[in-house]
């Protein structure tokens, strides 16, 4: 048996192109925790004589809905998915079971009480909090005891088998060797100038092309909907602002605005007093009234050594710099404006407002009115849509209902599941509402829904279609390409082939080839397959190039490799590389497991 594991596991690692783009994947995934409960229910599995019930595949479906990890919508289409991995997870616990593995009582209390799920604040176990956890996902504390005592056999299992995989020195270095390998090469595209005549589609071909396709002309379930919004922006834009509001507006605004400022400071205490500080700024005060420029005179009488040569400049500032006094005086002053006499801890101020940081009144013009407007019909828009919750839910249609709140009716489209790309209907939990069984099969309206702060929603199905296969007829033009497409590559390749041999034959063929030096596994900037090929192919003998050609999608494309280099070391890629590459082959030899138990156990499903 073990061999039979360890030669599917060879075969499908096998298959990987060594030192290609690596997908970094994690050596094991997190095990769901099966419960083991010991409930009834219906038979919906048997593995080996042992039975899943509909009660432990429900309560699998539903941890997965709860824990966020799958829309309800997708509830019918994950039992399926669910139940084929609890019937892997029952296999590999079986055979650890069978191979006595083992884990005490007190193994697993030493797990439980690690888990962070379970700790306090301070990374301590908290009972209470295991058990309201537990609760939470549909678990007592002994069947999660249960359940974590099989996943961590199982894990158990998958390391001890991953733990056996190793590899030489000797395959590391040629799997190094090949990682920094270069290829010289030449390609060519074929296209359909390479064709002795052009392709023609018979009707024989199309039905027949059809009838072995038809899962891809499948229309899946469609619904067209009636819907109505109302929108709070839009209701806005019907709101007039006069001028004088929006320049209320700005300057109130302009009030908790950062602001540049200038001062011109007189100090008192030693060398003068208070009063004789207050009549020096009077007579600043009084020279300002006359036109006198703020710059010039804190040049001459600000006691601020720092600022009185940049004409009291301060820089801009922002509420809190100076303290509550300066802050009221500054903050209630427009540009140009210079305050009354100030008095802090270090002196006394004339302080002027030299500029806002804030966009002029013009720049902000637009935005203040639609900010105001919002405001204004805030309280109809909330009344509009108590109205259209009363309306919609009574109503036995939405046409009534949008005539008597004065909004449009809005068709839509058919529609699948997924939506539409753009628009109102695109918005998150839209068709998931026209799907539900509400709306989808009772024929009732919506229930508002919340597209976002400013607008809400109602939908109504007007009409709905099954999934079906498209008739030939509706599909005619889509099944003609497809087939023209599939029987012009397949001449192609032939094409391909033929002058392959040619080629192989010593002949000079007439052919623009795209010629590429030392190309690595991730070369830019040449097609993914040619470089694919290129290193597929074997080892040019002397100096005899090596032919062939792939398939590019519609496009078949000839290869000719010329020279085969060593490359440069580079230490961290290669490690990098030998070290996925464990991973994967530990990933094969679990994976290798999981077929042989499937194809030797018996497995019946209801």
């Amino acid at each position: 048996m073990l061999q039979s594991i360890r030669d599917r596991s060879r075969s499908w690692g096998a298959k990987i192109i060594v030192g290609a783009v690596v997908v970094t994947m994690a050596l094991f995934g997190i095990e769901s925790l099966v419960g083991l409960f010991g409930g009834s229910g219906d038979e919906v599995a048997k593995v080996n004589g042992e039975t899943i019930t509909r009660q432990e595949l429900e309560m699998e479906v539903q941890r997965a809905i709860r824990s966020g990890q799958v829309p309800p919508e997708q509830e019918r289409a994950l039992r399926g998915q669910v139940l084929e991995e609890m019937i892997g997870e029952r296999l590999l616990t079986d055979f650890a079971d069978d191979g006595d593995l083992y884990l005490s009582d007190e193994q697993l209390d030493q797990v439980i009480v690690t888990l962070p799920e379970f700790h306090d604040p301070d990374g301590r176990f908290d009972a209470d909090l295991f058990r309201n956890r537990l609760a939470s996902a549909g678990f007592t504390p002994l069947s999660f005891r249960n359940a974590l005592r099989v996943d961590l056999k199982r894990q158990q299992l998958q390391q001890g088998l991953t733990l056996s995989e190793f590899t030489l020195p000797s395959e590391r270095e040629r799997l190094a060797a090949l990682q920094r390998q270069t290829r010289s090469f030449r390609y060519h595209v074929l296209d359909e100038a390479d064709l002795a005549e052009p392709v023609e589609v018979s009707d024989e071909e199309l039905s027949a092309f059809y009838e072995q396709n038809r899962d891809r002309y499948r229309r899946p379930e469609q619904v067209r909907l009636e819907y109505v919004v109302v929108d709070k922006q839009e209701m806005a834009e019907q709101v007039d602002i006069d001028e004088a509001s929006i320049r209320q507006a700005w300057e109130e605004r302009g009030q908790d605005a950062d602001r540049r400022v200038s001062h011109i400071m007189a100090t008192f205490g030693n060398d003068r007093s208070r009063e004789e500080a207050m009549a020096r700024l009077e007579e600043v005060r009084e020279r300002l009234d006359d036109g006198e420029d703020f710059a010039d005179l804190a040049l001459a009488y600000s006691d601020d050594p720092s600022t009185a040569e940049q004409g009291g400049d301060l820089g801009v500032i922002s509420r809190g710099f100076f303290g509550d006094d300066f802050d009221e005086a500054a903050f209630s002053l427009s540009p140009g404006q210079v305050s009354d006499i100030v008095e802090t801890s270090n002196g006394l101020h004339l302080i002027q407002v030299t500029e806002l940081d804030q966009p002029s009144l013009e720049e902000m013009r637009d935005e203040l009115a639609r900010e105001l407007a919002l405001e204004r019909i805030t309280d109809d828009f909330n009344q509009r849509v108590q109205a259209l919750i009363d309306e919609s839910f009574a109503a036995d249609d939405l046409a009534s209902v949008a005539e008597s709140l004065g909004l449009e009716l809005q068709e839509s489209d058919w529609l699948s599941r997924e939506g539409s790309e753009q628009g109102v209907l695109s918005e998150p939990g839209v068709m998931s509402e026209a799907f539900s069984e509400e709306v989808l099969i009772e024929g009732f309206n919506s229930e508002v829904i919340e597209l976002d702060a400013d607008r809400r929603m109602v939908l109504r199905v007007a009409d709905h279609r099954e999934a079906t296969v498209l008739p030939l007829e509706d599909v005619r033009d889509q099944v003609a390409q497809a087939v023209e497409r599939q029987k012009r590559r397949d001449v192609l390749v032939d094409v391909a082939r033929e002058r392959v041999e040619a080629l192989r034959a010593g002949a000079e063929l007439d052919l623009e080839w795209q010629r590429v030096e030392a190309a690595t596994r991730q070369q830019d900037g040449v097609p993914r397959q040619a470089l694919q090929m290129a290193f597929r192919l074997p080892n040019p003998d002397g100096d005899e190039a090596v032919f062939g050609h792939v398939i590019d999608g519609d496009r078949v494309i000839l290869i000719a490799l010329d020279d085969v280099g060593q490359g440069d070391v580079d230490e961290q890629v290669e490690e990098f590389v030998a070290r996925m590459t464990e991973q994967l082959r530990s990933q094969s030899v679990v994976q290798g497991l999981r077929v042989h138990l499937r194809e030797t156990a018996e497995i019946t499903r209801r």
